[in-house]
């Protein structure tokens, strides 16, 4: 069993635990004897098998086990305590236990509540905080039920819920806020990147877009989606002009996965300000970076990149040669683009197809009719990629995939998640079972090139109620904090950084960090053995834990974050920042 079925397994275990032990305490309430044994009986037995998932993931890892060891494991432990002897004792009137069942049920759901409304870190108040929920709950129950707790019992709420009170809750509170000072520019905006040879002007407007015979309301650039594809070949040095007719939101480029100087990385409120209706923003970067990127605008970009503000940008080493496709796929008012297309390919002659996700979430590629190499992912060329054959390819949100093949006298075609978006020919063929690809094992590996880290970083990745704001929500959190309250990581130029990426919670999260390719480490445990990886977005999964190194020589403060926009948007953000 993997650690994330057992996070969803224990969580499940859980809920029933605290369902038999509510349910029999109120069967017990209402005098129906065997009812309440029964569901006492499951409760107790769930009790026990969720001692079993915490154990084993605390053998997985502390991360996915802290507030289970220290809050749920004692409730729990409470709860069987106080409703075990009682049981076993078989009164003659039911009813006599209903209060020690209940006070179980509180136990149980006390320590869910945490992991779902807290989760990592476990914190004293935190535990302090459940305590007192369950005492006061078991208090109104004994009054409800017609007997009264003693003022020992009552006493002892008081002062818990005080003492929670006192050390605070510690739900998603950072210790250290993200400092708010203006970033200074000099380093980067003294770069002399001469005169430009490729210019651009990119217009951002609200539009109708055809998809599919449908007319959708979007946001485009030029007036369409995806935007233009920037095109330029390595040397070249880019100027492109960023206007904003009329998103009132505002717009920016941010390049992905293209480690541009930070004042020309188009965050708002870290590099530049947004651009707002009839302004404008110039942009400019040499092309030293050849491979497949794409661009969108980073100002509310959850909603922004979904309506449709992205394009391509590839550099390219030399004049093309061979026939070169850029696949960008993306969703579009629930529709799927690109639309399906179809190009006849002399045989022999070289194909390259440059797939992008610019969704949200993972697409599953396969590429039938022909062997193929995957030459190149996040614009990073692979060390001796080798031929596959019927295998698929997962790319997570915002990463890219090349892959090359010489074209056979037979068609071809590339399906996506089951619908065919490009091909040379008609292509009959089922790809749902074919195996996926593990990047990590493939190509020739090479040894890590840093012996020591000089710096040391742990991401865990959950959700949990953020009380910063004026209503509380429930966020995307990183170490127990949501954006813009989760502390930055602070680096000195030279660094050889290694970051350790933890995700306790139950959604995929694509993680992406700005103006750096880091170098994969492991995936659970396991070494990559393969080519050295170089990537800007991965998939974090469930369960998961990643680590990757970079060396910190772009200075800057740089966004880091879920490339999910909207776990972005709800709190899954953080920053960089050289000292």
């Amino acid at each position: 069993m993997t650690v994330g079925s057992l996070l969803v397994a224990d969580l499940v275990i859980a809920v029933l635990a605290a369902a038999g032990w509510l349910g029999g305490g109120a069967a017990a309430a209402a005098r129906r004897r065997p009812l309440a044994l029964g569901l006492a009986a499951f409760a107790l037995l769930a009790t026990v098998a969720r001692a079993i998932t915490i154990t084993a993931l605390a053998r997985a890892g502390w991360w996915f086990a802290a507030e289970k060891v220290l809050i749920a494991a004692p409730l729990s432990l409470a709860a069987v305590v106080v409703a075990g002897p009682r049981l076993l004792r078989a009164p003659g009137d039911i009813r006599s236990v209903a209060v020690p069942l209940l006070f179980a049920g509180y136990a149980e759901s006390g320590a869910l509540l945490v992991t779902v409304l807290h989760g990592y870190p476990a914190s004293a108040g935190t535990g302090l905080l459940a305590v007192a929920g369950v005492v006061a709950a078991t208090s109104v129950s004994w009054r409800v039920l017609g007997a009264r707790p003693s003022r020992t019992v009552s006493r002892a709420a008081v002062v818990v819920a005080v003492a929670a009170l006192v050390t605070g809750t510690g739900l998603a509170v950072a210790p250290d806020a993200a400092p708010a000072t203006p970033h200074d520019h000099r380093h980067e905006d003294g770069r002399s990147v001469g005169e430009p040879t490729r210019r651009f002007t990119l217009t951002a407007a609200t539009a109708t877009v055809s998809v599919s015979g449908r007319d959708i309301a979007a946001w485009a650039f030029n007036g369409q989606v995806p935007g233009p594809e920037l095109t330029a070949t390595v040397g070249d040095v880019l100027e492109v002009t960023l206007r904003n007719r009329d998103i009132a939101r505002g717009v920016t480029l941010h390049w992905h996965g293209y480690d541009v100087p930070n004042s020309q990385d188009g965050v708002p409120g870290v590099t530049q300000a947004a651009v707002l209706p009839g302004q404008e923003f110039v942009y400019r970067f040499r092309a030293d970076q050849a491979g497949t990127y794409w661009y969108h605008t980073h100002a509310v970009s959850d909603v922004g990149v979904r309506m449709g503000l992205y394009g391509v940008l590839v550099v390219r080493p030399a004049p093309v040669t061979g026939v070169d496709v850029t696949v960008p796929v993306h969703t579009l008012a629930g529709l799927p683009l690109p639309a399906p297309r179809t190009e006849p390919v002399e045989a022999g002659v070289p194909v390259r197809l440059r797939l992008i996700n610019t969704d949200s979430t993972t697409h599953r590629y396969a590429l039938a009719g022909t062997p193929f190499q995957v030459a190149a992912i996040d614009g990073s060329d692979l060390q001796g990629p080798t031929p596959l054959v019927d295998t698929a390819v997962l790319i997570p949100a915002g990463g890219r995939y090349d892959l090359v093949f010489t074209a056979p006298a037979t068609p071809v075609a590339l399906f996506v998640d089951g619908r065919v978006v490009y091909s040379t020919g008609p292509v009959s063929a089922a790809t749902g079972a074919w195996p996926v690809l593990d990047p990590l094992t493939y190509g020739v590996g090479s040894p890590v090139p840093w012996s020591r880290f000089d710096k040391e970083f742990t991401l865990v990745l959950d959700r949990g109620l953020d009380l910063h704001r004026l209503l509380p929500r429930y966020a995307h959190t990183v170490n127990g904090a949501a954006d813009p309250n989760i502390p930055p990581q602070v680096v000195r130029l030279g660094d050889i950084v290694k970051f350790t990426i933890v995700d306790r919670s139950l959604v995929v999260h694509p993680w992406h960090l700005h103006g750096h390719h880091v170098l994969v480490l492991s995936r659970n445990g396991k070494p990559a053995t393969g080519s050295p990886l170089w990537w800007d977005s991965f998939d974090v999964r469930p369960g998961d834990v990643w680590e990757v190194a970079f060396p910190a020589d772009n200075p800057g403060m740089w966004a880091n974050h879920c490339h999910n926009l909207a776990h972005a948007d709800a709190g899954m953000t953080l920053h960089l920042m050289y000292s």
